[in-house]
Protein backbone atom coordinates (compact mmCIF):
# COMPACT_ATOMS: atom_id res chain seq x y z
CA UNK A 1 0.00 0.00 0.00
CA UNK A 2 1.33 3.47 -0.82
CA UNK A 3 2.12 5.73 2.09
CA UNK A 4 4.35 8.67 2.97
CA UNK A 5 7.80 9.22 1.45
CA UNK A 6 10.57 11.50 2.74
CA UNK A 7 12.50 13.11 -0.14
CA UNK A 8 15.99 14.46 0.59
CA UNK A 9 16.97 17.03 -2.05
CA UNK A 10 19.32 20.00 -2.18
CA UNK A 11 17.48 21.65 -5.09
CA UNK A 12 13.99 22.92 -4.39
CA UNK A 13 12.12 26.11 -5.34
CA UNK A 14 13.11 28.89 -5.51
CA UNK A 15 16.11 27.12 -7.03
CA UNK A 16 16.23 27.46 -10.79
CA UNK A 17 18.22 25.37 -13.24
CA UNK A 18 18.12 21.74 -14.23
CA UNK A 19 18.69 20.12 -10.83
CA UNK A 20 15.31 21.08 -9.39
CA UNK A 21 13.08 19.86 -12.19
CA UNK A 22 13.15 16.09 -11.72
CA UNK A 23 11.85 15.82 -8.15
CA UNK A 24 9.72 18.94 -8.31
CA UNK A 25 7.77 17.16 -11.07
CA UNK A 26 7.69 13.83 -9.22
CA UNK A 27 6.32 15.60 -6.15
CA UNK A 28 3.76 17.35 -8.35
CA UNK A 29 2.30 14.04 -9.53
CA UNK A 30 3.06 11.57 -6.70
CA UNK A 31 -0.21 12.15 -4.86
CA UNK A 32 -2.11 10.73 -7.83
CA UNK A 33 -0.31 7.42 -7.20
CA UNK A 34 -1.22 7.32 -3.50
CA UNK A 35 2.16 8.48 -2.19
CA UNK A 36 2.30 11.58 0.01
CA UNK A 37 5.66 13.38 -0.29
CA UNK A 38 7.49 15.16 2.52
CA UNK A 39 10.46 17.23 1.30
CA UNK A 40 13.66 17.88 3.25
CA UNK A 41 15.84 20.67 1.83
CA UNK A 42 18.30 23.36 3.05
CA UNK A 43 17.03 26.59 4.52
CA UNK A 44 19.77 28.83 3.06
CA UNK A 45 21.39 27.07 0.06
CA UNK A 46 23.73 28.53 -2.56
CA UNK A 47 21.59 28.13 -5.66
CA UNK A 48 23.16 28.82 -9.09
CA UNK A 49 19.95 30.56 -10.19
CA UNK A 50 16.62 31.65 -8.71
CA UNK A 51 13.25 30.96 -10.32
CA UNK A 52 10.34 32.07 -8.13
CA UNK A 53 7.80 30.85 -10.68
CA UNK A 54 8.59 27.20 -9.86
CA UNK A 55 6.90 27.50 -6.46
CA UNK A 56 3.62 27.42 -8.38
CA UNK A 57 4.38 23.78 -9.25
CA UNK A 58 4.34 22.62 -5.61
CA UNK A 59 1.00 20.99 -4.70
CA UNK A 60 -0.98 22.63 -1.91
CA UNK A 61 -0.25 21.30 1.56
CA UNK A 62 3.07 19.57 0.82
CA UNK A 63 5.15 19.45 4.00
CA UNK A 64 8.63 20.93 3.48
CA UNK A 65 11.22 20.53 6.24
CA UNK A 66 14.19 22.92 6.26
CA UNK A 67 17.35 23.25 8.32
CA UNK A 68 20.33 25.62 7.92
CA UNK A 69 23.33 24.60 5.83
CA UNK A 70 26.90 25.92 5.89
CA UNK A 71 28.71 25.92 2.55
CA UNK A 72 32.25 27.12 1.74
CA UNK A 73 31.24 29.38 -1.15
CA UNK A 74 31.69 32.60 0.84
CA UNK A 75 35.35 31.61 1.32
CA UNK A 76 35.64 31.01 -2.43
CA UNK A 77 34.12 34.43 -3.17
CA UNK A 78 36.67 36.13 -0.89
CA UNK A 79 39.54 34.31 -2.61
CA UNK A 80 38.16 35.12 -6.05
CA UNK A 81 37.40 38.73 -5.17
CA UNK A 82 33.79 38.50 -6.30
CA UNK A 83 30.71 40.06 -4.71
CA UNK A 84 29.26 38.03 -1.82
CA UNK A 85 25.83 38.10 -3.47
CA UNK A 86 27.11 36.75 -6.79
CA UNK A 87 25.89 33.26 -7.69
CA UNK A 88 28.55 30.55 -7.87
CA UNK A 89 28.58 27.75 -10.42
CA UNK A 90 28.69 24.82 -8.03
CA UNK A 91 30.76 22.50 -10.21
CA UNK A 92 33.45 25.18 -10.64
CA UNK A 93 34.13 24.37 -14.28
CA UNK A 94 32.69 27.42 -16.02
CA UNK A 95 34.65 30.67 -16.03
CA UNK A 96 32.58 33.48 -17.53
CA UNK A 97 35.49 35.93 -17.37
CA UNK A 98 39.18 35.65 -18.14
CA UNK A 99 41.63 35.97 -15.28
CA UNK A 100 39.88 33.57 -12.87
CA UNK A 101 42.03 30.58 -13.87
CA UNK A 102 44.24 30.28 -10.77
CA UNK A 103 41.38 30.80 -8.34
CA UNK A 104 39.22 28.38 -10.29
CA UNK A 105 41.94 25.72 -10.28
CA UNK A 106 42.37 26.15 -6.53
CA UNK A 107 38.62 25.88 -5.91
CA UNK A 108 38.42 22.73 -8.06
CA UNK A 109 41.34 21.15 -6.17
CA UNK A 110 39.78 22.02 -2.81
CA UNK A 111 36.37 20.78 -3.93
CA UNK A 112 37.71 17.40 -5.06
CA UNK A 113 40.16 16.70 -2.26
CA UNK A 114 38.61 18.24 0.86
CA UNK A 115 34.88 18.46 0.22
CA UNK A 116 34.02 14.79 -0.24
CA UNK A 117 31.64 13.98 -1.77
CA UNK A 118 30.93 17.69 -2.41
CA UNK A 119 30.72 21.11 -0.80
CA UNK A 120 27.46 20.19 0.98
CA UNK A 121 29.25 17.62 3.18
CA UNK A 122 28.88 19.84 6.27
CA UNK A 123 25.10 19.34 6.12
CA UNK A 124 25.35 15.54 6.42
CA UNK A 125 25.78 15.03 10.18
CA UNK A 126 23.27 17.69 11.32
CA UNK A 127 20.74 16.42 8.79
CA UNK A 128 21.10 12.80 9.91
CA UNK A 129 20.51 13.88 13.51
CA UNK A 130 17.59 16.16 12.66
CA UNK A 131 15.81 13.59 10.47
CA UNK A 132 16.46 10.67 12.83
CA UNK A 133 14.91 12.68 15.69
CA UNK A 134 12.04 13.88 13.50
CA UNK A 135 11.25 10.32 12.40
CA UNK A 136 10.84 9.21 16.03
CA UNK A 137 7.69 11.36 16.13
CA UNK A 138 6.63 11.25 12.46
CA UNK A 139 5.98 8.09 10.46
CA UNK A 140 7.10 7.66 6.87
CA UNK A 141 7.17 4.50 4.79
CA UNK A 142 10.21 5.17 2.60
CA UNK A 143 13.14 7.54 2.04
CA UNK A 144 14.35 8.96 -1.27
CA UNK A 145 17.65 10.76 -1.83
CA UNK A 146 18.43 12.49 -5.12
CA UNK A 147 21.88 13.55 -6.22
CA UNK A 148 24.06 15.22 -7.12
CA UNK A 149 25.00 16.68 -4.79
CA UNK A 150 25.77 13.18 -3.51
CA UNK A 151 25.85 14.43 0.08
CA UNK A 152 22.08 13.84 -0.12
CA UNK A 153 22.77 10.11 -0.48
CA UNK A 154 25.12 10.21 2.50
CA UNK A 155 22.37 11.82 4.59
CA UNK A 156 19.96 9.06 3.55
CA UNK A 157 22.59 6.43 4.33
CA UNK A 158 22.91 7.76 7.87
CA UNK A 159 19.15 7.87 8.35
CA UNK A 160 18.85 4.35 6.93
CA UNK A 161 21.39 3.05 9.45
CA UNK A 162 19.57 4.77 12.33
CA UNK A 163 15.99 3.83 11.39
CA UNK A 164 16.08 0.84 9.05
CA UNK A 165 13.58 2.54 6.74
CA UNK A 166 13.57 1.39 3.09
CA UNK A 167 15.67 3.73 0.95
CA UNK A 168 15.64 4.56 -2.76
CA UNK A 169 18.73 6.37 -4.10
CA UNK A 170 18.07 8.36 -7.28
CA UNK A 171 21.10 9.32 -9.40
CA UNK A 172 20.42 12.20 -11.80
CA UNK A 173 24.11 12.11 -12.74
CA UNK A 174 26.95 9.66 -12.10
CA UNK A 175 29.31 9.98 -9.15
CA UNK A 176 32.88 8.88 -9.94
CA UNK A 177 32.00 8.58 -13.63
CA UNK A 178 30.64 12.11 -13.97
CA UNK A 179 32.06 14.09 -16.89
CA UNK A 180 34.30 16.37 -14.78
CA UNK A 181 35.61 13.75 -12.30
CA UNK A 182 38.94 13.52 -14.12
CA UNK A 183 39.32 17.32 -13.73
CA UNK A 184 39.11 17.31 -9.93
CA UNK A 185 42.89 16.87 -9.49
CA UNK A 186 42.30 14.17 -6.90
CA UNK A 187 44.96 12.72 -4.67
CA UNK A 188 45.01 8.93 -4.39
CA UNK A 189 43.47 9.26 -0.93
CA UNK A 190 40.62 11.48 -2.14
CA UNK A 191 39.91 9.26 -5.14
CA UNK A 192 39.73 6.24 -2.84
CA UNK A 193 37.33 8.06 -0.50
CA UNK A 194 35.00 9.12 -3.33
CA UNK A 195 34.83 5.49 -4.51
CA UNK A 196 34.38 4.20 -0.95
CA UNK A 197 31.39 6.47 -0.29
CA UNK A 198 29.86 5.69 -3.67
CA UNK A 199 30.13 1.94 -3.06
CA UNK A 200 28.68 2.27 0.44
CA UNK A 201 25.60 3.98 -0.99
CA UNK A 202 25.21 1.29 -3.65
CA UNK A 203 25.64 -1.44 -1.03
CA UNK A 204 23.05 -0.10 1.41
CA UNK A 205 20.31 1.48 -0.74
CA UNK A 206 17.32 -0.82 -1.13
CA UNK A 207 16.72 0.45 -4.67
CA UNK A 208 18.84 2.52 -7.04
CA UNK A 209 17.42 4.58 -9.91
CA UNK A 210 19.52 5.90 -12.81
CA UNK A 211 18.51 7.99 -15.82
CA UNK A 212 19.99 6.07 -18.76
CA UNK A 213 20.96 2.61 -19.94
CA UNK A 214 24.64 3.48 -20.24
CA UNK A 215 24.62 4.84 -16.71
CA UNK A 216 23.12 1.55 -15.57
CA UNK A 217 25.93 -0.38 -17.28
CA UNK A 218 28.58 1.85 -15.71
CA UNK A 219 27.16 1.46 -12.20
CA UNK A 220 27.06 -2.32 -12.61
CA UNK A 221 30.85 -2.23 -13.06
CA UNK A 222 31.06 -0.62 -9.62
CA UNK A 223 28.45 -2.76 -7.89
CA UNK A 224 26.65 -5.67 -9.56
CA UNK A 225 23.06 -5.26 -8.40
CA UNK A 226 19.66 -4.34 -9.79
CA UNK A 227 19.27 -0.82 -11.20
CA UNK A 228 16.14 0.71 -12.69
CA UNK A 229 16.23 3.27 -15.48
CA UNK A 230 13.76 6.14 -15.09
CA UNK A 231 14.70 8.95 -17.45
CA UNK A 232 14.01 12.63 -17.10
CA UNK A 233 11.01 13.89 -19.04
CA UNK A 234 8.70 16.72 -19.98
CA UNK A 235 5.52 18.05 -18.40
CA UNK A 236 2.63 18.37 -20.83
CA UNK A 237 1.22 21.22 -18.76
CA UNK A 238 4.40 23.24 -19.45
CA UNK A 239 3.99 23.17 -23.22
CA UNK A 240 2.26 26.31 -24.40
CA UNK A 241 -1.24 25.77 -25.75
CA UNK A 242 -1.28 29.21 -27.36
CA UNK A 243 -0.01 29.92 -30.85
CA UNK A 244 3.75 30.24 -30.88
CA UNK A 245 5.34 32.57 -33.41
CA UNK A 246 8.56 30.97 -34.57
CA UNK A 247 11.69 33.09 -34.81
CA UNK A 248 12.02 34.90 -38.10
CA UNK A 249 15.76 34.21 -38.04
CA UNK A 250 17.44 30.83 -38.42
CA UNK A 251 17.93 30.59 -34.66
CA UNK A 252 20.08 27.83 -33.23
CA UNK A 253 19.39 27.86 -29.49
CA UNK A 254 21.32 26.19 -26.70
CA UNK A 255 19.57 26.14 -23.32
CA UNK A 256 21.65 25.77 -20.17
CA UNK A 257 25.29 26.06 -19.17
CA UNK A 258 28.05 25.63 -21.74
CA UNK A 259 31.37 24.69 -20.20
CA UNK A 260 34.65 24.54 -22.07
CA UNK A 261 34.24 20.77 -22.47
CA UNK A 262 30.92 21.41 -24.23
CA UNK A 263 32.30 23.91 -26.75
CA UNK A 264 31.28 22.64 -30.23
CA UNK A 265 34.29 23.94 -32.16
CA UNK A 266 33.38 22.07 -35.34
CA UNK A 267 29.88 23.54 -35.29
CA UNK A 268 31.24 27.09 -35.17
CA UNK A 269 33.58 26.20 -38.04
CA UNK A 270 30.68 24.78 -40.07
CA UNK A 271 28.52 27.85 -39.44
CA UNK A 272 31.41 30.13 -40.46
CA UNK A 273 31.91 28.21 -43.71
CA UNK A 274 28.19 28.25 -44.52
CA UNK A 275 28.16 31.98 -43.82
CA UNK A 276 30.84 32.38 -46.51
CA UNK A 277 29.35 29.99 -49.06
CA UNK A 278 25.61 30.81 -48.81
CA UNK A 279 24.86 34.52 -49.36
CA UNK A 280 21.76 34.73 -47.13
CA UNK A 281 23.02 32.45 -44.37
CA UNK A 282 24.88 35.11 -42.39
CA UNK A 283 21.87 37.43 -42.40
CA UNK A 284 19.53 34.64 -41.31
CA UNK A 285 21.71 33.07 -38.61
CA UNK A 286 21.28 33.79 -34.89
CA UNK A 287 23.15 31.73 -32.29
CA UNK A 288 21.24 31.91 -29.01
CA UNK A 289 23.15 30.83 -25.91
CA UNK A 290 20.76 30.93 -22.97
CA UNK A 291 22.45 30.44 -19.60
CA UNK A 292 25.99 30.45 -18.21
CA UNK A 293 28.71 30.29 -20.89
CA UNK A 294 32.46 29.82 -20.43
CA UNK A 295 34.56 32.63 -21.90
CA UNK A 296 36.41 30.03 -24.03
CA UNK A 297 33.15 29.41 -25.92
CA UNK A 298 32.68 33.12 -26.62
CA UNK A 299 36.32 33.38 -27.76
CA UNK A 300 35.76 30.45 -30.12
CA UNK A 301 32.69 32.12 -31.62
CA UNK A 302 34.64 35.35 -32.10
CA UNK A 303 37.54 33.47 -33.70
CA UNK A 304 35.23 32.08 -36.37
CA UNK A 305 33.69 35.46 -37.19
CA UNK A 306 30.31 34.66 -35.65
CA UNK A 307 30.17 37.19 -32.83
CA UNK A 308 27.75 39.41 -34.78
CA UNK A 309 25.41 36.40 -35.01
CA UNK A 310 25.53 35.72 -31.26
CA UNK A 311 22.66 36.51 -28.92
CA UNK A 312 23.72 35.83 -25.34
CA UNK A 313 20.78 35.50 -22.95
CA UNK A 314 21.11 35.26 -19.17
CA UNK A 315 19.14 32.77 -17.11
CA UNK A 316 15.38 32.88 -17.71
CA UNK A 317 12.51 31.42 -15.63
CA UNK A 318 11.46 27.96 -16.70
CA UNK A 319 8.17 29.03 -18.29
CA UNK A 320 10.05 31.52 -20.48
CA UNK A 321 12.59 28.86 -21.41
CA UNK A 322 9.82 26.56 -22.62
CA UNK A 323 8.51 29.35 -24.84
CA UNK A 324 11.99 30.12 -26.20
CA UNK A 325 12.37 26.46 -27.11
CA UNK A 326 9.12 26.44 -29.07
CA UNK A 327 10.07 29.65 -30.89
CA UNK A 328 13.54 28.49 -31.95
CA UNK A 329 14.22 27.09 -35.40
CA UNK A 330 16.80 24.56 -34.13
CA UNK A 331 17.52 23.36 -30.60
CA UNK A 332 21.18 22.63 -29.98
CA UNK A 333 22.12 19.71 -27.74
CA UNK A 334 25.87 19.48 -27.16
CA UNK A 335 27.18 16.40 -25.38
CA UNK A 336 30.36 17.06 -23.41
CA UNK A 337 33.50 15.87 -25.16
CA UNK A 338 34.52 13.84 -22.10
CA UNK A 339 35.21 10.16 -21.33
CA UNK A 340 31.61 9.48 -20.27
CA UNK A 341 29.96 11.21 -23.26
CA UNK A 342 27.76 8.22 -24.13
CA UNK A 343 26.11 8.34 -20.70
CA UNK A 344 25.11 12.02 -20.78
CA UNK A 345 21.38 12.60 -21.14
CA UNK A 346 20.53 16.19 -20.11
CA UNK A 347 17.15 16.88 -18.55
CA UNK A 348 16.38 19.66 -21.07
CA UNK A 349 16.62 17.09 -23.86
CA UNK A 350 13.12 15.76 -23.19
CA UNK A 351 11.62 19.24 -23.21
CA UNK A 352 13.43 19.78 -26.50
CA UNK A 353 11.63 16.72 -27.92
CA UNK A 354 8.24 17.99 -26.78
CA UNK A 355 8.75 21.44 -28.30
CA UNK A 356 8.08 20.42 -31.90
CA UNK A 357 11.39 21.93 -33.00
CA UNK A 358 14.22 19.92 -34.59
CA UNK A 359 17.14 18.93 -32.37
CA UNK A 360 20.71 19.19 -33.58
CA UNK A 361 22.74 16.90 -31.33
CA UNK A 362 26.52 17.19 -31.40
CA UNK A 363 27.86 14.08 -29.68
CA UNK A 364 28.55 10.36 -29.97
CA UNK A 365 26.24 8.60 -32.43
CA UNK A 366 26.17 5.53 -30.20
CA UNK A 367 25.28 7.44 -27.03
CA UNK A 368 22.02 7.40 -25.06
CA UNK A 369 20.86 10.78 -26.40
CA UNK A 370 21.47 9.73 -30.00
CA UNK A 371 19.56 6.49 -29.49
CA UNK A 372 16.45 8.31 -28.24
CA UNK A 373 16.64 10.94 -30.99
CA UNK A 374 16.70 8.20 -33.60
CA UNK A 375 13.85 6.28 -31.92
CA UNK A 376 11.61 9.32 -31.66
CA UNK A 377 12.67 10.95 -34.96
CA UNK A 378 13.04 14.22 -33.10
CA UNK A 379 16.21 15.50 -34.77
CA UNK A 380 19.63 14.70 -36.16
CA UNK A 381 22.92 13.61 -34.62
CA UNK A 382 26.43 14.51 -35.79
CA UNK A 383 29.60 13.24 -34.15
CA UNK A 384 31.62 15.88 -32.26
CA UNK A 385 34.72 15.34 -34.37
CA UNK A 386 33.03 14.97 -37.76
CA UNK A 387 33.08 18.46 -39.29
CA UNK A 388 31.69 17.32 -42.67
CA UNK A 389 28.70 15.62 -41.05
CA UNK A 390 27.98 18.64 -38.85
CA UNK A 391 28.11 20.96 -41.86
CA UNK A 392 25.81 18.68 -43.85
CA UNK A 393 23.28 18.42 -41.00
CA UNK A 394 23.20 22.20 -40.46
CA UNK A 395 22.85 22.79 -44.20
CA UNK A 396 19.87 20.42 -44.31
CA UNK A 397 18.23 22.12 -41.32
CA UNK A 398 18.75 25.51 -42.95
CA UNK A 399 17.16 24.27 -46.17
CA UNK A 400 14.09 23.12 -44.21
CA UNK A 401 13.94 26.51 -42.50
CA UNK A 402 14.03 28.38 -45.82
CA UNK A 403 11.26 26.14 -47.17
CA UNK A 404 9.16 26.57 -43.96
CA UNK A 405 9.29 22.80 -43.55
CA UNK A 406 11.02 22.57 -40.19
CA UNK A 407 8.30 21.36 -37.80
CA UNK A 408 8.94 18.04 -36.04
CA UNK A 409 6.42 15.68 -34.53
CA UNK A 410 8.34 13.28 -32.33
CA UNK A 411 7.11 9.69 -32.20
CA UNK A 412 6.41 7.57 -29.10
CA UNK A 413 6.89 10.63 -26.89
CA UNK A 414 4.33 10.05 -24.14
CA UNK A 415 6.45 7.49 -22.31
CA UNK A 416 8.68 10.44 -21.37
CA UNK A 417 5.83 12.49 -19.87
CA UNK A 418 6.22 13.40 -16.20
CA UNK A 419 2.93 11.66 -15.33
CA UNK A 420 4.09 8.36 -16.84
CA UNK A 421 7.53 8.60 -15.25
CA UNK A 422 5.97 9.32 -11.85
CA UNK A 423 3.96 6.10 -12.16
CA UNK A 424 7.23 4.25 -12.74
CA UNK A 425 8.82 5.88 -9.69
CA UNK A 426 5.75 5.09 -7.57
CA UNK A 427 6.01 1.45 -8.66
CA UNK A 428 9.57 1.33 -7.33
CA UNK A 429 8.40 2.85 -4.03
CA UNK A 430 5.62 0.26 -3.89
CA UNK A 431 8.22 -2.44 -4.40
CA UNK A 432 10.13 -1.26 -1.33
CA UNK A 433 7.19 -2.34 0.83
CA UNK A 434 7.06 -5.88 -0.55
Amino acid sequence: MPGKVLIITYYWPPSGGAGVQRWLKFVKYLRSTGWEPVVYTPENPEFPAIDDTLAEEIPTGIQVLKTPIWEPYQLYKKLAGVDKDQKVNASGFIAEKKGTGKIQKLSVWLRGNFFIPDARKFWIKPSVKFLSDWLKENKVDAIVSTGPPHSMHMIALGVKKNTGLPWLADFRDPWTNIDFYHELKLSARADKEHHRQELEVLNHADDVIVISNSMKSDFRKIKDRNYTVITNGFDRSDISKTDIVKDKAFSISHIGSMAKSRNPENLWLALADLKKSIPAFGDDLVIKLIGTVDFAVIDSIKKHGLFDNLEKVDYKPHDEIIKLQQQSRVLLLVINDTPNAKVILPGKFFEYMASGRPILCIGPQDGDAAEIIMQTRSGVVADTGNYEDIREKVSSLYKNYREENDDVKAEDLMKYSREELTKQMAARLDNLQN
